[in-house]
């Protein structure tokens, strides 16, 4: 098993060696790990200070400074499988399925090389080339249906991970991509310039009738976002218990596949494993520091959480909220994605990033957005005496403005749940959380 891993990053077309990771711990330290990394030297000289797209992550720009840390970089565990599968792969690799950190990089160097965003391990992608086997297109119905054949097809690629093992959490899912001719296909095996639409397929599992409710409800939360003038890239679509969910990494064009750059809320903050969670005021610390407009940033990022709180979507870890890299220099959230639900789930999820003294499961807004506009000030006065230049105080009153923007809206889907998709048990227990952040925005100044 090799000790160095190299990354590569897709720009202009095609897949560069842009960076390699080094082990300098045991591996059985998994990502706790010492490591030593750094960028290729040509990469280095031709997009020096980037940390747009072409950059691993925003906080570690492209140049010559090697990056030696007591762990793996972050930016790399954002590419370790997890959840349903890591657990398909360890069983494909030979290994238990309850096995820990110790197989992290053999899971890396097996599962991480068709994940999300614009990176890969190449010896993850040379592992799944050699796999390939023969192309295979299915129907929309024969994917929903998990029919016999795509099953076998599956099960022939190690599947639900071989291609899809970047996408994490504890549903199985699939990253497929429709070609010219209609059908979806694999997405690792088919060609870029057959690409018409890329989609994340989120199967059901089990006969758990919570679980299975909240996957029915992801479509139409989806929906409810949109009115709420939250960020999002485009209805998602239920095929009996296949969710199909277009993905917003990757732009068809003129024959053409641009992938973007995806980092979790983590790796933003510089948080490695799976465990440590960022505040909340320290996301918005990161946001104001790495984003170009940072007072949308902040306002989309605040509306998330009190749509979460509003809808009872608790499972807000630190990977369920990501950054978008574009390589114009854009760096903001990404669309929304995994909000449901999911206060159904039977194991009982809890609300895990909160704001720093003011969050019993109620923050209040206004102190809220008082921290915010004071991390604001703060970075702006420390920009001044670093003699860069500042930038602009974020504006409470359009941060004020922005949130209050979505009362009528919220009291609307205590009212009309059910016609806009919720089951009625479901748009019950909702409407006094509805209702309670509402009020909370009129009062709001």
């Amino acid at each position: 098993m090799p000790s160095t891993c190299t990354i590569q990053l897709h720009a202009a077309g095609a897949w560069h060696d842009v960076a390699s990771v080094s082990l300098l711990g045991p591996e059985a330290d998994g990502w706790k790990a010492k490591t030593y990394s750094g960028y290729a030297v040509e990469w280095a000289v031709a997009q020096a200070g980037a940390t747009d797209a072409h950059a691993l992550c925003a906080r570690w720009p492209v140049g010559l400074e090697p990056l030696e840390e007591a762990h793996w970089p972050v930016c790399l565990i954002d590419l370790l499988p997890q959840g349903f599968g890591r657990q398909e792969l360890l069983r494909r690799i030979g290994q238990s399925t309850t096995a820990g950190v110790a197989a992290d990089w053999k899971l890396l160097l097996a599962g991480a090389g068709n994940p999300v965003g614009n990176l890969r391990v190449k010896e993850a992608a040379d592992r799944l080339a050699e796999s390939a086997g023969p192309l295979h297109g299915f129907t929309d119905d024969e994917v929903a249906q998990r029919g016999e054949g795509f099953a076998e097809y599956l099960a022939s690629h190690g599947l639900f991970v071989a291609g899809s093992s970047g996408v994490q959490g504890e549903w199985p899912k699939i990253l497929l991509t429709r070609a010219e001719d209609g059908l979806l296909y694999l997405d690792h095996t088919l060609p870029d310039e057959r690409a018409a639409q890329h989609f994340i397929v989120k199967f059901g599992r089990g006969t758990d009738r919570q679980l299975a409710s909240i996957l029915r409800h992801e479509a139409p939360y989806m929906d409810i976002a949109r009115r709420l003038g939250l960020r999002v890239h485009a209805p998602l679509a239920l095929r009996q218990r296949a969710l199909f969910i277009p993905r917003f990494d990757r732009i068809v064009r003129g024959g053409a596949v641009t992938r973007l750059a995806q980092e979790s809320i983590a790796t933003l903050t510089g948080m490695p494993g799976f465990d440590a969670l960022p505040s909340h005021d320290q996301v918005c610390e990161a946001l104001i520091r790495h984003c170009p407009d940072p007072q949308a940033e902040l306002l989309e990022y605040i509306k998330r959480d009190l749509a979460n709180l509003a809808l009872l979507n608790k499972d807000n870890h630190a990977r369920n909220t990501a950054m978008q890299r574009d390589f114009g220099g854009r760096i903001a959230l990404t669309p929304l994605y995994d909000f449901a639900p999911m206060y159904l789930h039977p194991d009982g999820i809890a609300r895990r990033i909160r704001w720093e003294g003011n969050d019993d499961g109620q923050p209040d807004w206004a102190r809220v957005v008082d921290r915010v506009c004071e991390l604001g000030t703060r970075a702006q006065k420390s920009a001044q005496r670093s003699r860069k230049k500042g930038r602009p105080m974020i504006s409470r009153g359009a941060l004020v403005a922005g949130l209050k923007a979505m009362e009528p809206a919220l009291r609307q889907v205590a009212g009309q749940g059910v016609e806009m998709g919720l089951e009625p048990e479901v748009s019950n227990h909702l409407r006094p959380y509805l209702l309670a952040q509402a009020d909370q925005l009129t009062a709001l100044t």
